[in-house]
């Protein structure tokens, strides 16, 4: 019985050809839920470290006296969760696959460009002078 299940799954392939694709060669299918890579906007970034501490996997890395923020591509499971745990948005999952690596490049370094804006100083109301 489990021969004629086997049979048919092989003679459906031949038919209609296998049910993969060839990744990177041609490129796999995009939906809107689609999770491909997290990026970064550097100039929200406030340097909280809240991802690098919430990563599961120890894919980020970050340097609040440099000011740099790194992800190591090859260490990230693509989960969601800095971008999820990021107090300002400044983290983002795009949903375009990155392309494939020969090598170990997959360390991308940002530096963080945020400013914090100054306090705006606190005007006291004015004494009332009618009181004379």
């Amino acid at each position: 019985m489990v021969y004629f299940k086997m049979a048919k799954t092989a003679i459906k392939s031949l038919i209609h050809g296998p049910s993969t694709i060839r990744y990177p060669a041609e490129p796999a299918k995009q939906y809107p839920t689609s999770r491909g890579h997290v990026t970064i906007d550097p100039s929200k970034c406030i340097s909280c470290g809240m991802c690098m501490r919430k990563c599961p996997a120890d894919a980020i890395c970050v340097r609040r006296d440099e000011k740099l923020w790194e992800i190591d591509l090859f260490k990230c499971h693509v989960c969601n969760c800095c971008v999820e745990v990021c107090p300002v948005h400044c983290l983002t999952m795009e949903t375009e696959y990155r392309p494939a690596f020969a090598e170990h490049e997959g360390v991308q370094v940002v530096k963080i460009t945020y400013v914090k804006p100054e306090k705006k100083a606190v005007k006291k109301p004015a004494e009332d002078k009618s009181e004379e």
